[in-house]
């Protein structure tokens, strides 16, 4: 059993072995066994420890001894401290390190994959105020079932926000939530398919796991248009007849192309023509770190985008909120899709989300994690360029995540396989791919990554892709 997740316990949980009378410091042995431990899987991931002058006074030894012990280990990236808060542990142990046996890749020390954003930060002080006030504040008939489309309170936050910070031309009535983008994309889609629609746009490469899939499900046709430096090839989408495309014009996922003013008024135009519909993915749109991103392109054409939104790349997917600002026409029967679905998203979490909207605490949290979510950014392209030049990070300054393209003598899949048995985990982009023929890529996620632990596996990485170059030749 790990150690508890609160600061309250002593140095005996642990269990730090201290020799008064061997010549090794007391610092480097009370780093070491806080090490062991993390390694053995004992201090597990995110585990507070006791404060430094509990241990101190546990051991009997001075604060700075202790002080010294953690600030290496934080150094050394297994520990993460902010001022006035818990140490906490950073990273997952290695299970089972002394397991060797041919054939079998050690576990991942560090993991680059995608889709994971830095719960640890999730600003737990601003959000149980603003569950306090909403508990203490809301009429108790708020809370029997809910109506589908969501609460008001909700429904006028996020217009205002998404109108501020995003550009849109968001009406609260037009405001549907749902749980995360996952479901709302898949009411979208079962909707658009009862009114007939036939065939779905989506960006060749592109997340695979939301829109495909449903539409397959549904009967669609799924057609993948190449993707570009700057988004989807508009002349090529032009050709096509279909119902709905779905987009991440302000930061192509994967590729991280931001599609220009130009481009999105082409799309816009042949939408119209078709009367299809265009879905507006924006899922990390607040982070851009080189400059303000472009307004969403549901601003131009609020009839014709549908702009589906989440606060799991912002706050925490465990939330399940997520939120579509949809055409007039659409929202009766997005609302009864929805009712269908689960009767309605927590009346609870809307109303906290709302509050947390309104006093400001989203704006407050996004400017504190940009500078974090940056420096890793930083830290990943820094040490791509020393140790591996070949692998050129593209695409804007943005997200939670970098792609590179792979030179034509590496093997995408014989990198990826290269790499687990040094211990790291790094998705290929083939998966995302429709059309198979297209390069070779790797996609490095770094928002749960220390910056030492980011130097640590590119270097890894390093290794890794010379001896997949060896196989290859």
């Amino acid at each position: 059993m790990g150690l508890s997740r609160t600061n309250s316990s002593t140095a005996a949980d642990l269990l730090i072995d201290v020799d008064r009378s061997a010549t090794e410091p007391l610092h480097r042995q009370i780093a070491s066994s806080i090490r062991r431990s993390i390694r053995a899987g004992r201090l597990r991931l995110g585990t507070s420890l006791p404060p430094t002058r509990t241990v101190a006074a546990d051991l009997g030894v001075s604060r700075g001894v202790v002080v010294e012990a953690y600030q290496q280990l934080a150094a050394e990236g297994y520990l993460t401290s902010r001022s006035g808060g818990y140490t906490r542990v950073a990273v997952d142990p290695a299970a089972t390190p002394e397991d060797h046996r041919p054939g079998v890749p050690p576990a991942a020390r560090i993991d680059f994959g995608y889709g994971r954003t830095d719960v640890s930060s999730f600003p737990r002080a601003a959000w149980l105020r603003s569950v306090r006030t909403v508990l203490t504040t809301t009429p108790s008939e708020r809370f029997a079932y809910p109506d589908g489309r969501g609460v008001p309170e909700l429904h006028a936050a996020l217009a205002d926000y998404l109108n501020r910070v995003r550009g849109t031309a968001a009406r609260p009535e037009n405001v549907v939530i749902c749980s995360g983008y996952g479901q709302g994309v898949a009411l979208l889609i079962q909707v658009l398919a009862a009114r007939g629609a036939r065939r779905l746009v989506v960006e060749d490469p592109s997340s695979d796991g939301d829109a495909r899939p449903v539409a397959i499900t549904a009967g669609l046709e799924v057609v993948g248009v190449p993707v570009g430096p700057d988004g989807i090839r508009v002349e090529e989408l032009e050709h096509l007849d279909a119902d709905a495309v779905v987009l991440t014009p302000s930061h192509q996922w994967p590729t991280g192309g931001v599609l220009s003013a130009a481009a999105r008024t082409r799309v816009i135009g042949w939408a119209q023509r078709r009367r299809a519909v265009v879905i507006e993915d924006d899922y990390d749109a607040e982070y851009r770190y080189d400059r303000s991103p472009l307004g969403a392109m549901q601003g131009l054409a609020p009839d014709t985008v549908v702009y589906c939104g989440t606060a799991s790349k912002t706050l925490a997917p465990g939330l399940r909120l997520g939120w579509l600002l949809a055409p007039a026409h659409l929202v009766d029967d997005l609302t009864a899709a929805k009712v269908l679905a689960d009767r309605g998203s927590g009346v609870i979490d809307q109303l906290t989300f709302a509050d947390f909207l309104t006093r400001g605490e989203f704006d407050r949290h996004l400017r504190r994690m940009r500078p974090i979510y940056r420096r890793r950014r930083d830290a990943l392209v820094a040490a791509l360029r020393t140790r591996l030049p070949e692998l050129e990070a593209v695409g804007v300054a943005a997200g939670q995540h970098v792609v590179t393209w792979l030179p034509p003598d590496l093997d995408e899949a014989t990198v990826v396989a290269a790499a687990a048995r040094h211990g790291l985990v790094v998705q290929g982009i083939s998966r995302y791919r429709l059309d198979p023929t297209g390069p070779g890529g790797l996609i490095f996620g770094y928002a749960t990554l220390t910056e030492r632990a980011i130097a640590d596996g590119v270097q890894a990485l390093a290794a890794a892709v010379s001896e997949a170059r060896g196989e290859s030749r």
